[in-house]
């Protein structure tokens, strides 16, 4: 398991197991997919790191995915807060994501805001739509906790009740880089017959094993390119008997809105409404995502 490279490690998740724990976990590290999606906008430090690490959250959920065509999306939205929305998904290894705050308030703010000032009495709802099956399962509770990484153990508590860990971090390296990192650890149920499901049990010593091991990874190694997320895996559980490393999911930026598809969307309307839409005979479509207007002809609408 144990890798040596020269090739910095970023825009990657990888997952592994731990069988005689039931537990379960992913590493994601991104660094160009980042710079990708942020220079499209221009948004303060502040706003930055937080898209940064909801975006490895994104990550890290989306690339547990088993189906090709999923999608998983998680959207934050706000109450009296800084942030007014936040969205984030992922679907084929292509990740995506804005955030739309008030200007104003972040600059009466103090310089690191709490994440009840970013959100206020806000909302955290995470999809996963199966394109295979067409099922969709989704969960939205309250953003609770100091980061986004105990808002999302939270969620998982409420939301599946199993115990979890998230670790997440994002920022500037010396060198200007941006990167974003993240830890997930889950222990699964047992469903041995005569025992207790463990989900229900948080102070179940093989959970509190791993967790304890999960919890010594530092922001600097796991945000380090220098670093294989492989090495990582050793370094926590060299000594337990097994671990299982899975498949690695490559991660690249990815913006579904094009001139062709938007033009699909908008011929569905009835010819009443794309005329109300338009203005001089074109209607402006505006992409929160990749911060571009496509311009669609009327008359290219017309059958």
């Amino acid at each position: 398991m144990n890798i040596d490279t020269n090739t910095p490690d970023l825009d990657r998740a990888i997952g592994f197991t731990i069988p005689d724990k039931n537990a379960r976990g992913r590493l994601v590290r991104l660094g160009p997919v980042i710079e990708e999606i942020l220079a499209a906008h221009a948004y303060p430090p502040v706003i930055e790191r937080l898209l940064g690490e909801a975006l490895a959250l994104t990550a890290l959920l989306g690339s547990t995915l088993k189906d090709a065509g999923g999608q998983l999306t998680m959207q934050a939205q706000t109450q009296n807060g800084i942030v007014d929305l936040m969205v984030c998904d992922f679907k084929g290894g292509e990740l995506r994501g804005y955030v739309q705050f008030d200007a104003d308030k972040l600059g009466e703010g103090p310089d690191e805001p709490s994440l009840f000032a970013l959100f206020g009495n806000g909302f955290l709802g995470i999809t996963f739509d199966q394109a295979t099956t067409g099922e969709r399962y989704q969960g939205i509770v309250p953003l609770d906790g100091a980061t986004l990484s105990e808002a999302a153990e939270n969620y998982f508590f409420q939301s599946e009740q199993i115990p979890s860990l998230v670790r997440l971090n994002a920022g500037r390296r010396d060198d200007g880089a941006m990167v974003a990192s993240g830890l997930f650890l889950q222990h699964l149920p047992e469903g041995e017959e005569g025992r207790d499901r463990i989900h229900t049990r948080l102070d179940h010593p093989e959970w509190q094993h791993v967790e304890t091991l999960a919890a010594t990874m530092g922001v600097d190694e796991l945000g380090d390119p220098g670093i294989p997320l492989e090495n990582l895996v050793w370094r926590l559980y060299n000594e337990e008997r097994e671990v299982r490393t899975l498949s690695a999911v490559s991660l690249s930026r990815g913006c579904r809105c094009d001139a062709e598809y938007i033009g699909q969307v908008l011929a569905k309307f009835p010819e009443s409404e794309r005329e109300a839409m338009a203005e001089n005979g074109v209607i402006g479509v505006d992409c929160a995502f990749c911060a571009k207007t496509f311009p669609v002809a009327l008359e290219s609408l017309k059958a």
